[in-house]
């Protein structure tokens, strides 16, 4: 009878769906905020959220040019799953209002944030009303002065909404989930993978998760289950890649399609932070509340039972010793993650200390010697030697070490200028300087290198080279499958590998694993407030 009734339901939603999107065809007009629907009977939903993964350990400060704003419909290029011609477009009035994303960084300076929240709460507030909000952030947001800022935002987004618009959250699973987020959060979720290859997938999912709830007349969920898990671990040791990651990840898909269920999720949580919220949590939302608490007190479990399991993605070396066996290895490229200064989960990415030792080494000394990329360092006053001198001229200047200067100085750089590329979102200007047979790209601002295109883009063919050293953690998937052979480089900076001495005073204790031999946690679900009871 239950599965019965469930098909009669599912064609319902599919009908109003169809007549919806009919109407709206039929309509042929566009709203002022870039929706295809000119019938007032579609929900009016609200897109916005700021996203940067920031660390506290890192002297950087993150100014608000670094999220590059997008707004009014401008919005929609974030997202290919709302084009203008796409079937979910039509499903609603879209209402696009500002999506802000950073590379990860240092903390927000309070100016930027304000600036940028003021700037979301203006244009919520010039566009109201609303039936719902696609609510789009990363979770590890640090703000100088202001612990939980996604928490701090989406209080001061429901101020000006109110509590009856049904939000959808969606996040990476590095992110942190407080209570007053869950609590303001109807729906919620995140990323099933790391690295990130189903990032689009997941918006998506959390958009359609919020029509379907609409369409259906089912509202809100009835339950939020959350669970904190005292675990702080970095995304280069729990990768979905391998195990227990993996397994463990494989089992949310499952949980999220149980009947009485709309989704559930592991956050892993944002090592780099010292706040009070950095720790794992699962959450499970749905209208069963047995199945949905008994849900996440799996999964809860499950990710605590695993916790020594867990190890890096692949094998840590001094960066001396990383050197070493890239040298005698047969296999080419060989890969070398500088993970301390990782700009990919927050470093500076301008310390000089792995440069400066390999700077070091007789074998890079001669031009015919084993050749070496290196990505990268930014110096913005070397650059303008650059491009004095030109592709071909000789630079001699300094490069790195502006902002985090704590384990190098400046680095000297004397070496001919290879190649020069303008206009690049991040780096706005780099270059390829050859200084022996290590090819060093630098830039006028910080910029990870992820992709082929970036190197050939300077000339460079990294799937030709014997050693590629990037400023990353896990390697990307393209990075991943242009390498021979790679290892994780333990190097300092503001995202050290080494947790323990990193110096946390705020985070919650005890925690795995700096606290090793600690009792097994209070893992039972916590029914967290529905929105509609929160004052």
């Amino acid at each position: 009878m239950i599965k019965s009734v469930e098909i009669r339901l599912n064609w319902l939603v599919w009908l109003r769906t169809l007549l919806v999107i009919a109407m709206a065809l039929a309509a042929g007009c566009s709203s002022p905020g870039g929706s295809e629907s000119g019938d007032r009977s579609l929900p009016r939903i609200a897109i916005a959220g700021l996203a940067i993964e920031s660390s506290t350990f890192s002297p950087a400060l993150t100014g608000e040019e670094a999220f590059h704003a997008r707004y009014g419909p401008d919005v929609f290029s974030a997202f290919p799953f709302l084009a203008e011609d796409s079937e979910m477009r039509q499903r609603a009035e879209w209402v696009p209002i500002l999506i802000g994303r950073s590379l990860p960084g240092g903390a927000v300076t309070r100016e930027a944030y304000e600036s940028l929240v003021n700037q979301t709460l203006d244009s919520l507030r010039e566009n109201g009303p609303y039936d719902a909000m696609f609510f789009v952030i990363h979770g590890a947001m640090s703000v100088v002065g202001l612990d939980d800022p996604e928490g701090d935002l989406i209080i001061r987004i429901r101020e000006v909404i109110g509590n009856e618009p049904m939000v959808s959250t969606v996040m990476d699973l590095h992110g942190n989930v407080s209570v007053r987020l869950a609590e303001n959060s109807d729906l919620i979720t995140c990323y099933r993978m790391a690295p990130h290859e189903d990032e689009m997938e997941s918006k998506e999912r959390a958009a359609e998760n919020l029509l379907q709830r609409i369409e259906s007349g089912m509202g809100k969920p009835a339950y939020k289950a959350w669970i904190p898990v005292p675990i702080l671990l970095p995304g280069e040791k729990t990768s979905t890649r391998i195990e227990p990651g993996k397994s463990l990840y494989a089992e949310v898909a499952p949980a999220a399609a149980q009947e009485g269920v709309v989704d559930a999720a592991i956050w892993i949580g944002y090592a780099w932070a010292d706040e009070p919220r950095n720790h794992g949590v699962v959450m499970v939302v749905g209208d069963d509340r047995d199945t949905v608490t008994a849900t996440a007190e799996r999964l809860g479990r499950r990710f605590w039972d695993v916790r020594f399991d867990f190890e890096f993605v692949a094998p840590t070396v001094t960066l001396e010793e990383g050197l070493e066996k890239a040298l005698t290895s047969e296999k080419r490229p060989f890969y070398i993650s500088d993970m301390g200064d990782n700009p990919t989960a927050g470093g500076a990415g301008d310390v000089t200390w792995t440069l400066a030792e390999i700077f070091k080494r007789p074998e890079f000394k001669a031009a015919d010697g084993p050749s070496l990329i290196y990505a990268s360092l930014p110096a913005p006053d070397l650059m303008e030697q650059v491009l004095d001198v030109g592709v071909g001229g000789q630079v001699d200047g300094f490069a790195g070490a502006e902002v985090d200067s704590r384990y190098s100085p400046p680095i000297r750089i004397q070496g001919t200028v290879e190649a020069i590329r303008d206009g690049d979102l991040h780096a706005e200007l780099e270059a390829s300087i050859r200084v022996g047979s290590v090819h060093v790209i630098v830039t006028k601002k910080r910029k990870p290198y992820h992709y082929e295109a970036d190197f050939t883009q300077l000339g460079l063919n990294p799937r030709e080279a014997d050693i590629v050293v990037v400023k990353i953690g896990y390697l990307v998937p393209e990075l991943y499958n242009m390498q021979a052979d790679w290892v994780m480089a333990l190097t300092p900076g503001g995202v050290d590998q080494d947790l323990e001495r990193l110096g946390y005073q705020r985070i919650q204790r005890p925690m795995f694993p700096l606290d090793r031999e600690m009792e097994d946690p209070d893992l039972s679900a916590r029914l967290i407030r529905l929105s509609d009871e929160l004052e």
